[in-house]
């Protein structure tokens, strides 16, 4: 290797060096943005919803998230919502001074994870006497309430085992509570619906790594990669402002969506330097840029990977959409790294041109 290849392979690597540093700055600023949101499960083939609230209840918001896993309540009036536990006992006040618990109550303890394996404490009885325990000071509460969401762990409801290949109602189930006195009637659904059969999405996601490597290992020109980096850039960005709501109790839409755009628009930056490089016949740093990019859009899209097979997806705006972005954050971004590595090894950017030597000056004449 010559001296000005080395030098080549020194710039690249110091670009290499301050492009990863930003990417690690950027990561502990925003930190991993699992499931857009919450670290919980972007997809799912269980999905539960609230059909009604009885009666209606003005400042009171009661939702169902993580495909019928948690309930949540919002309760923005000055009256108390008092939510009682399994058997009748005392169990939630939710009003103007924020949520106070019963540490007496079983629910306290069932309602912890999502299957209820949390064993019981000897004080808590359903005829014990209510003690009651601030657990926050804000009038909104999230829990796994566990007659929304199906509790047999690895097994399949009755009704879909025996038609796995047609949508279903699993149980329509009911929350009672009460309002200022007032009883109030929560009722839902939790539904299944068969995932995407794999015999026609997975050759798709193989097909799109396969032509994504193709365009660094095959391509005469640095053009496709280019082609292959702006897509990734598309999905990155349509991944980040498709976030969906998260929980109140945990963050703000507002902030989950820019947790979620800070990694796009580093990647978008990557991106830019990697067209900017295409344009100008520079294969080599082009790679190198497929090669980052890749390796942020799987950060991306690995905590979405159940999105692949699941047959609901957690996202605003049409879901078909939110699969095909985390399909190619990951399928592509699998196929940047691959064709990155094979354009750094085929392209060999052009160097500047030498200086011309100076001409020398001429001698003065003498008579």
């Amino acid at each position: 290797m010559g001296r000005g290849a080395r030098r080549d392979v020194a710039v690249q690597a110091r670009r290499l060096l301050v492009v990863l540093l930003g990417v690690l700055a950027t990561l502990a600023v925003a930190g991993p943005a699992a499931a857009h949101v919450g670290g919980g499960q972007a997809g799912g083939d269980f999905d539960g919803r609230v059909r009604s609230v009885t009666p209606e209840l003005a400042g009171v918001a009661v939702r169902v998230l993580q495909f019928g896993d948690e309930l949540e309540v919002v309760n923005e009036t000055t009256t108390e919502l008092a939510v009682p536990g399994y058997s009748g006992e005392p169990y939630l006040r939710i009003g103007p001074d924020g949520v106070w618990r019963n540490t007496r109550s079983p629910a306290t303890y069932l309602n912890l994870d999502r299957y209820a394996s949390n064993g019981l404490p000897s004080t808590a009885a359903v005829e014990a006497e209510p003690e009651w325990q601030q657990v926050s000071t804000e009038p909104r509460y999230l829990w796994h309430d566990h007659r929304t969401h199906w509790m047999t762990q690895g097994a399949l409801p009755p009704v879909v085992a025996a038609d796995p290949a047609s949508p279903h109602t699993v149980i329509e189930w009911t929350v009672p509570m009460s309002y200022g006195g007032t009883p109030v009637v929560v009722a839902g659904e939790l539904t299944w619906s068969p995932p995407p059969p794999g015999w026609l999405v997975w050759p798709v996601y193989l097909l799109l790594l396969a032509a994504t490597a193709a365009a660094g290992w095959l391509a005469r020109t640095p053009g496709p990669l280019a082609g292959a980096l702006g897509l990734g850039a598309a999905a990155s960005l349509w991944h980040a402002v498709s976030t969906p709501e998260p929980p109140v109790t945990v963050s703000s839409y507002g902030g989950a969506v820019l947790s979620a755009l800070l990694p796009a628009l580093l990647l978008l930056l990557v991106v830019a330097v990697g067209v900017r490089s295409a344009r100008r016949g520079r294969g080599g740093l082009t790679g190198l840029m497929a090669l980052i990019a890749g390796w942020l859009m799987l950060v991306q899209g690995l905590p979405d990977v159940d999105v692949l097979w699941s047959a609901n997806v957690l996202a605003t705006g049409p879901q078909l959409l939110a699969r095909v972005a985390v399909a190619v954050l990951l399928a592509g971004g699998l196929g940047l790294i691959v064709g990155g590595a094979g354009a750094l090894r085929r392209f060999r950017d052009p160097r500047p041109a030498p200086p011309a030597p100076s001409s020398p000056a001429p001698e003065p004449v003498r008579g």
